[in-house]
């Protein structure tokens, strides 16, 4: 005998997430091509980009664009394939930064890495446990690409092989590594903290 249905009401669907003074659709966000990628690295002596290599959950996504916006990232990029699109929910976990930090999708991530590097001088930075640096002693100076990896599967190889230099975020107590967003904050402020108030001289 076929089961009755509960029917759905108000009090027993899933709750949407809850929304800010920062929320909006995703028709607002900021969109920049692969092409338009290379003119901005062109017109920009100092960019600062972040990489994130197969970010798929919205919200470690949402809030990396929120710590990019702030320290001035000029866009972020993701690889086309096993990466989280830019959803309502991205746009309101990200509170004003998807507006304007956008989002650029490559089709090959070790080869865009490869150009950025060889045709336009950008360091690329990344993050893995196979370091050769604390993050602290390293130059974050100039123009640079910081990379991050999915959490628990890190870079994948190629993207790791196309990193200048790879570094760690020294850890303390008993976690063996941060969420991927916690990361890159970490990473891009310390590279603000760099860029405003260490002297080159």
């Amino acid at each position: 005998m076929a089961r009755n249905r509960r029917q759905k009401t108000p009090g027993n669907r899933p709750r949407e997430a809850r929304s800010n003074a920062h929320s909006s659709t995703t028709t607002g966000v900021a969109r920049l091509s692969e092409d338009g990628l290379y003119d901005l690295i062109e017109s920009e002596s100092n960019i600062l980009l972040l990489v994130l290599d197969g970010v798929q959950d919205p919200h470690n996504l949402g809030a990396c664009l929120r710590s990019a916006e702030g320290a001035g990232v000029s866009a972020v990029v993701v690889p086309r394939h096993k990466s989280s699109p830019v959803t309502d929910t991205v746009v309101r976990v990200a509170c004003g930064g998807a507006e304007n930090v956008p989002v650029v999708a490559v089709g090959n991530m070790a080869r865009f890495l490869e150009k950025i590097r060889d045709q336009y001088g950008i360091r690329v930075v990344g993050t893995a446990d196979q370091a050769h640096y604390p993050l602290y002693e390293c130059d974050l100076t100039g123009p640079l690409a910081l990379a991050m990896g999915a959490e628990g599967e890190g870079m994948r190889r190629l993207t790791r092989e196309n990193c200048d230099v790879l570094v760690s975020i020294p850890m303390q107590g008993q976690v063996e590594c941060l969420n991927v967003s916690n990361a890159a904050a970490v990473c891009l402020y310390e590279s603000l903290r760099q860029r405003l108030y260490i002297d080159p001289t």
